[in-house]
């Protein structure tokens, strides 16, 4: 393995938050921009090709998610054992995350070809979407391999304290997208105009080129995937292992959008000005948040790694450091949103209701910003010393047994404020529980 310039068990914590997170940002930038430049385009496109690809949002987000779960468990167990410089067990665990990864593709692609229109049947398609909807997906499920091989192996590189590669990488994918959706959308030169076949397409090929570089840098460069026979006793054990993980927090953040169904048709009720106010006000917070969601895909390999190591002093820095960062961040993010709710709206809409709502949701919210960020932390630092489940609950308890019913209350009781209320209580509430808990199992773990 190839030796990292950075020692995440020795350097100066605060300087690795700092020079881990900044990279991440641009790739998560990258994310975001290419979500926003397939809709972008495929929008010119009329209302039927955009509600059918709205409909493939659910099976793309649930695939994701299972892809995400078990990069997150890769992530862990690789920073861990890179911590304790156990170099075959690095080997195992992401040459297994890799061949786990590929068991999946192989049953969604034929599960997903084979179900295509009665599943979409179920989700909403009707005869004028259907074909669009079989159109796209059946190039998507075609390429699925490139979506689900890149994302597990980023998580892997990460784990060895590169955040540099993934976000380069996020960062190309974005940018080869930008550059041939409109190509075999609308046609150029030779290429005819393929519709939403070719924002597919575009999507596959940008895809592609993630995992030619994320398996470049996994086998050549730092040389951890094995490809010699391993004992099936071993390889089933990293399959445990990595789903015991994986699985839990794939289901989590399948929950949470099921949980944000449930508060947009709450806001709708309030008419269409609350619902497109909520949707500007939530596309400025992508990007508010962008440097806590950076922070946490960063938070994994650092701790992981100092657990790994034994060095439990450092081990509390981190945690607590990285919890300052989140509350410090937050608080300016606060301040800026409060300062220029008004003008960000503007930007998108001169409806002054629609204004209203986004200023009001850009005043109340971003008090919890900083909790948020803990709360990711607290959940993080569970996956890491192996407790998903409870990671799972406490993400659980916060959706469902607090933000919603908490919503239906205060939205009766305040109007639409209520509901961003509810939020911030929500994680007030959740932070207490994750921290209570993360601190009794921290305990537990270090003294075991």
């Amino acid at each position: 393995m190839k030796k990292n310039k950075m020692n995440l068990t020795q350097d100066p914590v605060t300087g690795l938050i700092i020079k881990m997170t900044f990279p991440m940002i641009f790739g998560m930038l990258g994310i975001v921009a290419f979500n926003m430049v397939d809709t972008y385009y495929v929008s010119k496109l009329g209302l039927i090709p955009m509600a059918a690809m709205t409909l493939t949002f659910p099976v793309v987000m649930v695939i994701g998610a299972l892809a995400q779960g078990i990069g997150i468990g890769a992530a862990a167990l690789i920073s861990k054992a890179v911590g304790e410089q156990q170099h075959t067990k690095i080997i195992r665990y992401t040459t297994d995350s890799l061949t786990l990864g590929l068991i999946l593709v192989f049953v969604f692609v034929i599960a997903g070809l084979l179900t295509i229109r009665p599943l979409f049947t179920l989700l909403g398609a009707d005869l004028e979407t259907m074909p669009y909807v079989v159109d796209y997906m059946t190039i998507w499920y075609g390429g699925v391999m490139f979506l689900i091989i890149p994302m597990i192996g980023n998580s892997a590189i990460r784990a060895l304290g590169d955040t540099k590669t993934p976000a380069l990488i996020m960062t190309v994918a974005a940018l080869v997208n930008m550059l041939f959706d409109p190509i075999f959308i609308f046609g150029y030169g030779p290429i005819p105009a393929l519709g939403i076949k070719g924002a597919a397409i575009a999507t596959v090929i940008s895809r592609a080129i993630t995992l030619i570089v994320s398996l470049y840098v996994l086998i050549y460069r730092q040389k951890i995937v094995s490809f010699q026979k391993a004992l099936f006793s071993d390889i089933v054990k990293s399959f445990k292992d990595l789903i015991y993980i994986g699985i839990p927090n794939a289901l989590t953040r399948i929950i949470t959008p099921l949980a944000i169904g449930v508060i947009t048709g709450l806001v709708t009720t309030f008419g269409k000005e609350a619902t497109a106010g909520f949707g500007i006000a939530t596309r400025i917070e992508m990007f508010a948040m962008l440097i806590i969601n950076a922070l946490a895909s960063i938070f994994v390999p650092l701790l992981g790694q100092n657990i790994g190591a034994k060095k439990d002093l450092r081990v509390m820095e981190v945690i607590k450091k990285s919890e300052l960062f989140s509350i410090l961040y937050g608080l300016f993010v606060m301040l800026i949103l409060i300062l220029f709710g008004r003008p960000l709206a503007q930007i998108f809409t001169d409806n002054s209701a629609v204004i209203e709502t986004v200023r009001m949701y850009l005043l109340i919210i971003p008090i919890g910003y900083g909790l948020q960020g803990l709360f990711l932390i607290h959940t993080s630092i569970l996956n890491v010393i192996n407790k998903p489940l409870h990671s799972a609950m406490i993400s659980l308890i916060r959706m469902f047994l607090l933000y919603v019913p908490l919503a239906i209350v205060l939205s009766g009781l305040m109007g639409l404020n209520g509901i961003w209320i509810a939020l911030n209580a929500s994680f007030v509430i959740s932070v207490l529980i994750s921290k209570y808990m993360v601190g009794k199992l921290m305990l537990a773990h270090q003294n075991h």
